[in-house]
């Protein structure tokens, strides 16, 4: 085939490409966008023989989301402050456990990487009744500590799986030479190592903020009433002897994607360069 054939060839697969990612886009926004639609009140009356949409768009429903769950904001406060904690507590072990196991000299290290991968496929059901026990004995059952430290037990084990991904690319050479040069272990994981992996943190700790932030079943099983996260304070708009409001239920929802977006967008430059078990683009 002649270069010329070539370039229309590749350029049929990049439109074909482009056409794929499109639909792909629009079929993972569209419920997005319908829940968008429904918290401004623009949802179809099925109550009528021929269905049609409700007008004008209005934002009543964001003002009730707080008559119908007066501590929404509190919630989400709530949310925010276990999100960025157990995401700093599992970034902090697990770039540690990471690094520990990047550099055993043991002939089965990639082995064990997989042993934390098998870890972190588990139910959150199977870490949820000896995590009770536990915080009950500890004395921290239904407490911010408690919830915290739980999240940051089933997060760990995915952490260290995809942090040891990008610990296993980079040459040692350069910790070797800083030994040699009279750096302490601690000055070179300070100086060289954490510098040089800051965007496969970052990206890992935007990954972990999102889980942390979609919890619900570590947030409801382990606590009572002390700590609501905004997963738990969704479902309340769900399961409830009241009817259900779908529109408020939709500003809701609306509402609590913000820290999430804010997140993504603040992050896309990082989440652009993040390759799973790959090497960065600096």
């Amino acid at each position: 085939m002649s270069a010329i054939g070539w370039r229309r060839l590749s350029r049929r697969r990049v439109r074909v490409r482009r056409v794929l990612l499109a639909v792909l886009v629009f079929i993972f926004i569209l419920p997005l966008a319908w829940t968008l639609l429904a918290s401004l009140g623009l949802h179809p009356d099925t109550d009528v023989s021929h269905v049609k949409w409700t007008f004008p768009p209005t934002l009543r429903n964001y003002a009730e989301v707080g008559s119908v769950e007066p501590a929404f904001l509190k919630e989400m406060a709530t949310s925010l402050a276990v999100s960025v904690t157990s995401t700093a507590l599992t970034l902090s072990v697990s770039f540690l456990a990471a690094y520990a196991l990047t550099r055993t000299r043991a002939r089965k290290r990639n082995g064990r990487a997989q042993v934390f991968l098998i870890l972190a496929s588990l139910p959150v059901m199977a870490y949820v009744m000896p995590l009770n026990a536990t915080l009950r004995a500890l004395r921290i059952y239904d407490t911010f500590t408690g919830v915290c430290l739980a999240q940051t037990a089933v997060l760990a084990p995915l952490a260290v799986y995809v942090l040891s991904g990008y610990l296993r690319q980079v040459s040692l050479d350069f910790e070797e030479a800083a030994r040699l040069d009279g750096a302490t272990p601690v000055r070179v994981l300070l100086r060289l190592i954490l510098p040089a992996h800051a965007l496969s943190l970052a990206a890992t700790g935007t990954m972990l903020f999102v889980l942390n932030w979609n919890s619900f079943l570590i947030p409801m099983m382990l606590t009572t009433s002390h700590v609501r996260t905004v997963p738990i304070a969704m479902s309340d708009f769900f399961i409830s002897d009241r009817e259900l409001e779908w529109p408020t239920a939709a500003a809701a929802l609306i509402v609590s994607l913000l820290p999430l977006v804010t997140m993504i967008f603040a992050a896309n430059r990082v989440l652009a360069r993040f390759v799973l078990g790959g090497r960065t683009d600096v």
